[in-house]
């Protein structure tokens, strides 16, 4: 069987250079490899993705000279898919509602720190460090029974003694120089959400949902994700889901040493098209010559 690849944009904003770093790297491996590649919709925050962008990444890969098989795999078109994958976790008992706004958590997190440092996730965001796991069936059920927010989070400690060590081939390297066999260390996420009230679905659980139903077996992207693939790991032993491959590749930085991303409004491709740049001079911006 041939390998699979796949770019997986969010609509959320117009692609930059790092996107056409990661997005020419996944065709450029399928093209050497005989390999299929894939383009995926990350579409399941309604209120941040919009028809535009969505439209805007078409004509921006189309333009790079991307290639991707059809149809496009818009993961809010399988709210379905990953419901059922979350009803397998909340089956295991390893699912439970908070209720806490993100001010509260705020507020609890700074009462931590001030008692001496409240740890960080690799990302750099406070673990959750509430108390909703301590609540009774009956107190939850009246809380979301009385239409309360809610967030479903990860068991962390009961689902990582279920699944036991992990790792994952990198084929890539991580930031710190990391290659081959690499311990998933899942628990330095602390309890991540998989859910929330308004939304079936994370990040976290319907990427490794999608691979494993796409057929995906090598996942090339960028360092900035290295450390979440302990989670996707973990989600893919408890969901008995296949592991791809995985390549991380180094970032794409502005003059100031900066990660290129859309919350700081990097220059987006179509702006640098409408600017005149070409093609080959993407590619030189980008080391690909």
């Amino acid at each position: 069987m041939p390998p699979v690849f796949r770019f997986a944009p969010s609509p959320n904003g117009y692609l930059h250079l790092g996107h056409a770093f990661s997005a020419l790297l996944n065709f450029q491996r399928a093209q050497e490899s005989g390999g299929r590649l894939l383009l995926r919709i990350e579409d399941i925050d309604p209120t941040r993705c919009r028809p535009e962008f969505e439209q805007a990444i078409y004509e921006d890969l189309a333009w790079l000279g991307i290639a991707w098989e059809q149809p496009v795999r818009r993961q809010s078109e399988h709210l379905s898919e990953y419901r059922a994958a979350l009803a397998r976790l909340q089956a295991m008992e390893l699912v439970y509602p908070s209720f806490e706004s993100r001010a509260e958590i705020a507020r609890l997190v700074g009462q931590r720190d001030a008692d001496g440092g409240w740890p960080r996730d690799p990302d750099g965001a406070p673990l959750y460090p509430g108390h909703a796991k301590m609540l009774s069936e009956a107190r939850r059920a009246e809380l979301m029974a009385g239409g309360a927010p809610y967030a479903l989070r990860l068991d962390m400690t009961a689902a990582v003694a279920r699944a036991g060590r992990l790792s994952w081939d990198e084929v890539g390297r991580g930031p710190g120089g990391e290659a081959g066999t690499v311990e998933a260390r899942p628990e330095a996420w602390g309890d991540v959400i998989l859910a929330r009230k308004e939304t079936p679905t994370s990040y976290h659980l319907s990427v490794v949902v999608d691979d494993a139903l796409q057929g995906v077996t090598e996942v090339v992207r960028g360092q900035d994700l290295f450390h979440a693939t302990s989670v996707h790991r973990l989600l893919q032993v408890l969901l008995s889901l296949p592991a791809p491959a995985y390549r991380h590749h180094r970032l794409i930085r502005d003059d100031q040493g900066h990660k290129l991303s859309k919350s700081s409004q990097a220059t987006g491709l179509r702006a640098l098209r409408a600017g005149g740049i070409s093609r080959a001079q993407i590619r030189h911006r980008i080391g690909m010559v």
